[in-house]
């Protein structure tokens, strides 16, 4: 590909299906630089986007950057172009998290497939059914996972219950850190309040539980009011660990394409999907959040999946907030 095939339009489109991907309460925490002498896209961390309190090792930062590469990625292939990554490029900006290389054509991929998935992909807080996801549906999504370089478990029984204890142990410190409850606060919208182009607003909190049974985050403070509806959820959820072998910056941007890809791999499959990163947020917890059986040595996330109602989509920035050209 020369110069001039990678327009500005291509560029924009590419990154616009890049800023799908999940982050952190949407804090949406990335920077796109496209080099127009080159056919690179840079992806840079955003400063200005993160949480110091609850991520001060910037590592789930890094993993909703490393979403959106990943959905760089998949939309690149959708448009017939291969998407070569180079990670931590800049060893002395650890801010400069990738270099995305394209050229054409790249003839069809498996990633072109997940493309339409970008756009139903929405984390949903409501209610899953009982059914169980079939086992060769795991079996794919752990598949997805590994062509990542991460891996996929899926825990017991017993260690299920353990989960859910250390969800609710991270409520319990959380709800004792004034400073983390203001930085979830800054970063989530109540009714009535507008969304803007980031954060979590009101209508993707999902319904109050009945009885305290799911890990779904609760962002809104009991004291703002009875205006949402309440439900029972599912009793046992059904949950996924997505793991490392290591736990440095490069695995993080791993464990996020790997994130990403089991997302929408999922949506495609049918299933709704939710992200528990509480227990993860406190080094205390997120020790005692890896399954003793798994080879994976550090949890990175801990998904929710099953079947129900699929959220709505969450604001975004627009692309000339996140795309500079130079």
């Amino acid at each position: 590909m020369t110069a001039n095939a990678l327009n500005r339009t291509l560029v924009a489109s590419l990154v616009e299906d890049a800023t799908l991907a999940p982050s952190m309460h949407n804090a949406q925490p990335w920077r796109f630089v496209h080099r127009t002498a080159t056919d690179t896209v840079e992806l840079h961390g955003d400063r200005a986007r993160e949480m110091p309190r609850a991520d001060p090792d910037r590592r789930a930062l890094h993993l909703g950057c490393g979403a959106a590469l990943f959905g760089l990625r998949v939309a690149a292939a959708h448009r017939d172009l291969d998407a070569e990554a180079e990670l931590l490029p800049a060893p002395d900006d650890p801010w400069h998290l990738a270099d995305v290389h394209l050229s054409a054509p790249a003839g069809w991929t498996e990633l072109a497939a997940l493309h339409p998935a970008l756009r139903k992909r929405h984390t949903s807080r409501f209610p899953f059914t009982e059914e169980p996801v079939p086992a060769e549906i795991m079996a794919g999504l752990r598949a997805a996972a590994a062509r990542e370089g991460c891996r996929l478990d899926v825990p017991g029984d017993w260690f299920t219950d353990a989960l859910m204890e250390l969800v609710r142990d991270a409520e319990r410190l959380e709800a004792a850190d004034p400073l983390v409850r203001a930085e979830v606060a800054a970063w989530t919208h109540t009714e009535g309040e507008d969304a803007g182009v980031q954060g979590i607003p009101a209508y993707a909190f999902g319904p109050r539980q009945l009885d305290v049974t799911s890990p779904v985050r609760d962002f809104e403070p009991p004291r703002r009011g009875p205006s949402r509806a309440s439900a029972r959820f599912e009793r046992r959820p059904g949950f996924a660990l997505l793991g490392t072998r290591e736990d440095a910056p490069r695995d993080w941007l791993d464990a996020g394409q790997a994130l990403h890809r089991v997302l929408l791999q999922a949506t495609s499959d049918g299933l709704s999907t939710s992200l528990m990163s509480q227990p993860l947020e406190w080094p205390e917890l997120r020790a005692l959040s890896r399954d003793p059986r798994s080879a994976s040595g550090f949890v990175q996330m801990l998904l929710r999946l099953g079947y129900g109602p699929r959220g709505r989509a969450t604001p975004r920035r627009p692309v000339s907030d996140v795309l500079s050209f130079v």
